[in-house]
C-alpha cells in the first residue's frame, strides 16, 4: 500500500538489517500550523517538532499519547507536539512577537537555531498509556543547533542508542501553484541487545548487531538527503527511500496514517468548568458567558454562566 502524504513509513535497509522510519506530513501539518498566526520561523520549528514526535512515536507499540515538549527562555518558550495512537496529531507553540522582532534585527531568522529561538531549557519526551500503566518521561537539556541535535543528545545521554535523524519543515509550492506547509523526518536507529529504552521500546531489529561500517554508510546516505526531497509533494515516499538506499536494498512495511485531530470536546470543556469555584467562574465570564478556547486547535466552546453558577 502506498500513501503519498501524512504517514509513517517503516523500512529496513536489507544489506545491513538497519530499521528506520520516514515521516511525510502534508495536509495534517498545514491544518495544525495555519490555525494560528505563527511567524514563519515559529511554524517551521513547530512543524519539525510534529515530524519528530511522529518519527519517534512510530517506534512504539502502544495505545496512548506520546508528547514532545520543549521549554526554554527564548522567544519561543514552549513547543508541544502530541501523537495519539493510532496516528492523531496536534501541536502548539507560544512565542513572544516583540522578542522575535528584536531577534530579526540581529540575524537572519530563516536559519534560526534552537539556541536563538528556544533558548536555554529542556526537551522532554513523555509516553502516557493511561489506566494503570506507568507514565514514562525522559528529559535532557536543549543542546544543539537543531531539534534533531537535541534528539540525538537525548538518545546518546539517556538511552545509549545510536540514532540519526533528518528533519525539515517549510511552506512549499505545489504542482497547482498553491503554497502549503509540509514537514518530513527520516530516522535510523541501531538498537542494542536487551531493552532498548523508552523511545525504541517494542521495536525489534532484524539482527542483533550492525557493523560500524554498515552503520556509518547508512548515516552518510541519510545525511545526503536534502530538505527539498523530504518536503517534495510530488516525490513518492517510497521513491525517496529507493533513491537513498537502492544500492543496499530497502524493504518497506505497512504505513501508519497520520491525521490532524485534537481530542478537545464540548464535554471536556464543560467538565473542566465544573471543577472551578463559582467566584472564579464569575471572574472569567464575559457578558454572562463562559468561553473555553482550545490552545491547540482554536475551537471555542461557549456556555451560559447560569449553567454553572445559580443566579440569585
Amino acid at each position: 500500500m502506498t500513501v503519498a502524504d501524512d504517514l509513517i513509513r517503516p523500512f529496513q535497509i536489507e544489506s545491513a538489517g538497519i530499521r528506520g522510519r520516514l515521516v511525510r506530513l502534508g495536509p495534517a501539518v498545514h491544518g495544525i500550523l495555519t490555525r494560528h498566526d505563527y511567524p514563519a520561523v515559529v511554524g517551521g520549528m513547530l512543524g519539525q517538532a510534529l515530524a519528530l514526535s511522529s518519527v519517534l512515536a512510530g517506534a512504539l507499540k502502544f495505545d496512548g499519547v506520546f508528547t514532545l515538549q520543549t521549554k526554554g527562555d527564548g522567544p519561543v518558550p514552549l513547543l508541544v507536539a502530541d501523537f495519539r495512537s493510532p496516528g492523531h496529531l496536534r501541536g502548539y507553540a507560544q512565542f513572544d512577537a516583540a522578542a522575535l522582532e528584536d531577534l530579526a534585527g540581529q540575524a537572519d531568522l530563516s536559519a534560526a537555531s534552537v539556541p536563538r529561538l528556544l533558548g536555554a531549557g529542556y526537551i522532554a519526551f513523555t509516553v502516557d498509556q493511561g489506566g494503570d500503566m506507568d507514565r514514562y518521561q525522559g528529559i535532557v537539556a536543549l543542546e544543539g543547533a537543531t531539534l534533531a541535535d537535541c534528539a540525538h543528545n537525548y538518545f546518546r545521554e539517556s538511552e545509549q542508542i545510536d540514532s540519526a535523524i533528518r528533519l525539515a519543515a517549510a511552506p512549499v509550492t505545489g504542482p497547482d501553484g498553491t503554497i502549503a506547509w509540509r514537514a518530513g523526518a527520516l530516522m535510523l536507529q541501531r538498537l542494542p541487545e536487551g531493552d532498548p529504552g523508552m523511545i525504541a521500546r517494542g521495536a525489534e531489529p532484524e539482527r542483533d548487531e550492525v557493523s560500524e561500517e554498515d552503520w556509518h554508510r547508512a548515516v552518510v546516505l541519510l545525511s545526503s538527503v536534502r530538505d527539498e526531497e523530504l518536503l517534495d509533494p510530488v516525490l513518492d515516499p517510497d521513491q525517496l527511500l529507493y533513491r537513498i538506499y537502492h544500492e543496499d536494498g530497502v524493504r518497506v512495511f505497512d504505513p501508519v496514517a497520520l491525521h490532524d485531530a485534537c481530542p478537545c470536546s464540548e464535554k471536556r470543556a464543560h467538565d473542566m468548568l465544573t471543577c472551578l469555584p463559582p467566584a472564579e467562574l464569575i471572574d472569567l465570564a464575559d457578558d454572562n458567558r463562559l468561553i473555553v478556547t482550545c490552545e491547540f486547535c482554536s475551537e471555542a466552546y461557549v456556555f451560559a454562566l447560569e449553567d454553572f453558577v445559580p443566579q440569585a
